[in-house]
């Protein structure tokens, strides 16, 4: 059994499908690779954001269930989600992307010897973006080259991920014990922990000490759940039944035909979701030129796609014929 090779994705819940589809898109410079529905529950869509060609490591994903209330912040949540820069002048550039979109943000800071710039979008969804001026770990993906956002300073994949919990000593003994987690450092509340043989800002979570706020409760503006990487089917089925030999609560083998996963509370309030690398997000329904440009059906429901469609209001988001201009700010 191999430890996980970093983060895989993260899901998380939004208000607006059309609305996270166009912050996304061109604000952040991030390509819609997938969009298709949530195999849970059929009349919600579910939108994948990822590098250029949708690599795993990349992927933020979004559910805007119908009439779900806004998520409250506190304890015993994934918190916030990083997005990894090639460099510190990267987030100089984004300091005045953010400021000329009116995209609320923070300064510049130092965390665990790394810059970073903390910001969120229209639902309060908290994010940071950090530097990958000296990493040295899990490699990144690559910047949607066709986006906005120049190639240089674009946003390539998925940092560390913040977990707000109020049991830390519980917290800990999960990450390390079960899931082979180290803790590297400590900062304040911040506990810093990686995994996998290479390690660095996407193969880490960030655990936050916090008895103090009311626990939090999930609704659009919070994370979902998060996943890690397993290389293939063999390792996945070994990490379930190591799951299941601790007592922790999961959903044995799950098919989502982009990936192959399995589901773990391994704590209360913070799912975690472990995913397969293959086969990825280029299939028989759409080429890599025209990724997210349709509604894509994995293949157990397309024989459903008539009703389906009529559960989903259609969303424009064709780009394959559009030109994004570059955008250098002074």
């Amino acid at each position: 059994m191999k430890a996980f090779e970093g983060i895989h994705h993260v899901t998380a819940i939004t208000s607006s499908a059309e609305k996270i589809y166009d912050f996304y898109t061109n604000i952040l410079g991030i390509r819609l690779v997938k969009k298709t529905i949530n195999q849970d529950d059929i009349q919600t869509y579910h939108l994948f954001f990822a590098d250029e060609s949708g690599s795993p490591g990349t992927d933020m994903t979004f559910f805007d269930f119908p009439n779900i209330p806004k998520g409250t912040k506190g304890t015993d949540e994934i918190s916030r989600t990083s997005f990894r820069v090639p460099n510190d002048a990267a987030l100089d550039y984004w300091v005045k992307r953010f400021a000329k979109y009116a995209v609320k943000h923070g300064e510049i800071k130092e965390l665990f010897g790394v810059k970073t710039l903390q910001f969120e979008d229209f639902d309060e969804q908290q994010y940071q973006l950090i530097s990958d001026e000296t990493d040295t770990g899990v490699a990144s993906g690559k910047p949607w080259h066709k986006g906005p956002v120049p190639d240089e300073f674009a946003i390539t994949g998925l940092g560390p991920i913040f977990f707000r919990v109020s049991n830390f000593d519980y917290m800990k003994e999960v990450l390390e014990k079960v899931l082979f987690f180290k803790e590297l450092a400590v900062e304040g509340q911040y506990h810093q922990f990686e995994v996998g043989e290479f390690g660095g800002n996407g193969a880490q979570i960030i655990v936050e000490s916090n008895t103090i706020l009311p626990r939090g409760r999930q609704g659009y503006g919070s994370v979902h759940h998060v996943a890690f990487r397993s290389k293939d089917r063999k390792n996945l089925d070994s990490w379930t039944e190591r799951m299941q030999s601790f007592g922790l609560p999961n959903s044995g083998y799950v098919d989502r035909f982009y990936f192959e996963s399995t589901y773990t509370n391994i704590y209360p309030g913070i799912l975690f979701e472990l995913a397969t690398d293959e086969p990825g997000f280029i299939d028989d329904e759409e080429s890599i030129d025209h990724l997210g440009e349709t509604l894509a059906l994995p293949p157990a429901f397309r024989n459903d796609r008539a009703r389906i469609e009529s559960l989903v209001r259609p969303i424009d988001t064709v780009r394959s014929t559009k030109v994004f201009e570059k955008e250098y700010l002074a």
